[in-house]
């Protein structure tokens, strides 16, 4: 026989997180909303009465707390682990969150009070790459992991492999994509904000809460980490689909959209290089006006073939680091 109620211990409410994503100027931006004076993503509620489907629910929801009229969306990935938003034990139900990706080219114009614009890279200092490799990583970082792995005798060694194949230790190569791989091995060894909040049992080579402050800004619950997975799954997308083109104006020049490509992945690009491949790729055509925008020789400006979605599988921008 059927219960009539479910012991609230196996209640789950399903929730809706959207990584929202803009460039302003040349640096990549989140939608920030502030609830109890901590910084998070959009978030709430999915109501099956009220809203047809997730990605309804989720359109409406960011809407009604920033005034933002989404375009761009796509599901990342479901959390679900446990304490993810309760903090103690037999507090409430258990939440599980839908993360959605969202690309936007409306800024701050479109941002009412309860929402606002945040550069991702407050968030994770060590993934801006573009002027050169960040000083934190080599004084901060490593000295840290090292006494991390370090105090595991049955997995130094792997716990060093991870780091270094992560932060481009010993002579690894770079991988912009592995935000959250590298956001998950820092909260392992207790050197972000979060793990203490979430009364994690810090290794002894953890920092004081006073030095954590310094490796990023903590988010809300979980939510650094839904933004680590939204970052890689876009820098990853970058590569294969024309998703940069969500972020741009109708028109701007080569040189816009490669700054605009190096925003989001984190690293510098080779101009000839970057311009042979967009101009032989098809995805933008020439609209016979310059900008002066920049004030200096006037540019060509051009514009996304967004027919090409039509006429074949439209790759991406190649993302390759300048030598």
């Amino acid at each position: 026989m059927l219960r009539n109620s479910a012991p609230r211990e196996n209640t789950v409410i399903i929730g809706l997180n959207a990584c929202v994503v803009t460039v302003i100027g040349e640096t990549p931006h989140v939608l920030a909303v502030k609830r109890d004076g901590v910084e998070g993503l959009p978030f709430g509620s999915f109501a099956p009465q009220e809203h047809r489907t997730l990605q309804i629910g989720l359109r409406e929801l960011v809407r009604e707390q920033t005034q933002l009229k989404l375009g761009y969306v796509e599901q990342l990935y479901t959390f679900g682990d446990r304490g993810r938003h309760v903090l103690e034990p037999g507090e409430g139900p258990r939440v599980v969150s839908v993360g959605y990706l969202a690309l936007t080219r409306d800024t701050a114009e479109g941002a009412s009070a309860a929402g606002h614009w945040r550069n991702w890279y407050d968030f994770f200092p060590w993934e801006d790459w573009r002027s050169a490799r960040p000083t934190m990583i080599d004084a901060m970082i490593r000295p840290r992991l090292e006494a991390w792995a370090a105090a595991s005798t049955g997995e130094r060694e792997m716990r060093w492999d991870r780091a270094a194949l992560c932060f481009a230790f010993d002579g690894m190569q770079w991988d912009e994509e592995k935000v959250l791989e590298r956001y998950e091995v820092m909260y392992e060894a207790g050197l972000v904000l979060e793990a203490r909040r979430d009364k994690r049992s810090l290794p002894a080579s953890a920092p004081p809460a006073n030095e954590q402050a310094r490796f990023g800004d903590a988010m809300q619950f979980d939510h650094r980490r839904i933004l680590a997975t939204g970052m890689g799954r876009l820098r990853g997308k970058l590569k294969y689909r024309p998703v940069v083109f969500e972020v741009m104006e109708p028109t701007f020049t080569l040189l816009e959209l490669q700054r605009t490509v190096e925003a989001v992945s984190g690293v510098r690009l080779h101009k000839q290089n970057f311009r042979r491949l967009v101009e032989s790729s098809g995805l933008v055509e020439r609209t016979g006006r310059q900008s002066t925008k920049a004030g200096g020789r006037p540019a060509e400006q051009f514009r996304f073939r967004r027919e090409v979605l039509r006429e074949r599988p439209a790759s991406g921008v190649k993302v390759r680091a300048r030598g």
